[in-house]
């Protein structure tokens, strides 16, 4: 009678333990070993798993099974197990089980895989809350007082497990519930979106330049002697900017001179002569012509020479590179020195790749993010489009365009200037906008 009594004392004992380490797991998967290896503190058994049901799939998932940390869902024998459930997991009361509850096709395995006697334990809070159940296999039947004792146990189970629950949703049941609505939205979202309008736009590289700029060339050919001005000064109009080196046609000069003078001696000593000797005055036709074009010859070189002093054409600044490049550089007649510009008449030159070049007109809006202050976009207007790419500064092909940014704005900008300007075109919808190159590059390989 006291084995009798002590044997049911320690049951309790260890039903209030196991119900307490239940009750205390923190989550799903701690839920799940505890249940199907603590389980044996009470009850013998040789294996136990633990299946859960689910609205996304008719077969549910084993959650755990006893022995093995991480149960691998594709194995054979889950798989098996999977269909075992689907047959068995209707129950909504504890019963025996053994290979004559299943389909006759997964009974083989049963034998192979599982003891004879099993035990069908389900775990629900209620009829509309069905959370799934446990088996428990071994090699001797069950009996009414293990039957008796597990029904305290599904009860504190089913309890823990639908707190588990109700803490952390299932994600996948919650979007197989809401998959449809889910779904519809999402789609006319999508379809809303890519139809919705936007304007086309390109990035490129700018630079602001001089507006109207009067290029100051090589009056002839020569080497620069010195410049009177430096990069960037300010100028007026009639003052000297650079010097030719003169001493090539000086030295042409006096040859020129000498010439003339020779000549005239020739043609006077000729002239006194032909008072007195009639052959003499036959050859005062031809000295008289050389010494003339000795004369043009002398008046063309001091023309050049004078010509040798550069000056500004206009007020404003000069812009070239450094001095130092440019003395004692050979240059040819009208070859470009450097530019005399008004530093308050600015534009905006744009290089747009033929890759990403855009329908444009004159007229479109531009913005202008200028590298020193990107943050603060300067808007303007397009007011030239080239039809034809050309090389870019970098050597690229790109096309040119042009954009004026009104007289406030532009004499606000110097010259020199670099950024990225974005070119707005005309409006399309988001899914051109986004598929435009995808789709030209696709035409192009297909030839549609």
């Amino acid at each position: 009678m006291n084995d009798i009594l002590n044997r049911q004392l320690l049951s309790i004992t260890g039903l209030v333990q196991l119900e307490k380490r239940i009750r205390h797991a923190a989550t799903v998967e701690e839920f799940g070993f505890l249940v199907v290896n603590e389980t044996h503190a009470l009850l013998r058994y040789r294996q136990a798993v633990l299946w859960r049901r689910m609205v996304s799939s008719s077969e549910g998932k084993v959650v755990a099974v006893s022995g093995i940390a991480l149960p691998d869902a594709d194995a054979p024998f889950l798989v098996w197990l999977r269909k075992v459930f689907k047959a068995v997991g209707v129950a909504s009361e504890i019963e025996p089980v053994d290979a004559r509850q299943v389909p006759p096709g997964l009974v083989v395995e049963w034998v192979d895989w599982l003891p004879p006697h099993g035990l069908w334990v389900p775990l629900d809070r209620s009829e509309n809350e069905r959370l799934g159940g446990l088996l428990l296999v071994r090699d001797e039947p069950w009996t009414d007082h293990d039957r008796h004792l597990l029904s305290y146990l599904a009860d504190a189970y089913a309890h823990s497990w639908s707190a588990l629950q109700r803490s952390r949703p299932d994600r996948g049941n919650w979007l197989f519930r809401r998959k449809g609505k889910l779904g519809i939205l999402t789609l006319a979202l999508l379809i809303g979106l890519a139809w919705m309008p936007i304007r086309q736009s390109v990035l490129a590289p700018a630079e602001v330049i001089p507006k109207q700029p009067v290029l100051v060339r090589a009056p002839i050919d020569g080497v620069i002697d010195r410049f009177d001005v430096l990069p960037n000064q300010l100028v007026t109009e009639g003052q000297v900017l650079l010097t030719l080196d003169p001493a090539r046609l000086q030295n042409r000069l006096d040859v020129a001179r000498k010439a003339y003078e020779v000549g005239e001696a020739e043609y006077r000593q000729a002239a006194q002569q032909a008072v007195f000797d009639p052959r003499s005055k036959a050859q005062l036709a031809i000295l008289q012509g050389r010494m003339e074009q000795s004369a043009a010859e002398v008046t063309y070189l001091e023309g050049l020479l004078a010509r040798i002093e550069v000056k500004a054409p206009r007020n404003g600044i000069a812009i070239f590179d450094d001095v130092n490049d440019w003395i004692g550089k050979p240059v040819s007649i009208g070859e470009r020195i450097l530019v005399v510009a008004d530093p308050r008449e600015t534009e905006l030159e744009i290089h747009v790749a033929v890759g990403d070049a855009i329908a444009v007109e004159e007229g479109n809006d531009v913005s202008l993010f200028l590298n020193v202050d990107p943050q603060n976009p300067i808007g303007g207007k397009l007011s030239y489009a080239s039809y034809q790419a050309s090389p870019a500064p970098d050597g690229s092909l790109a096309y040119r365009l042009k954009a004026d940014f009104g007289d406030k704005a532009g004499a606000s900008l110097r010259i020199g200037l670099k950024g990225i300007a974005k070119v707005y075109g005309e409006q399309t919808t988001l899914f051109y906008y986004i598929m435009r190159r995808p789709l030209a590059g696709l035409r192009q390989r297909l030839g549609l």
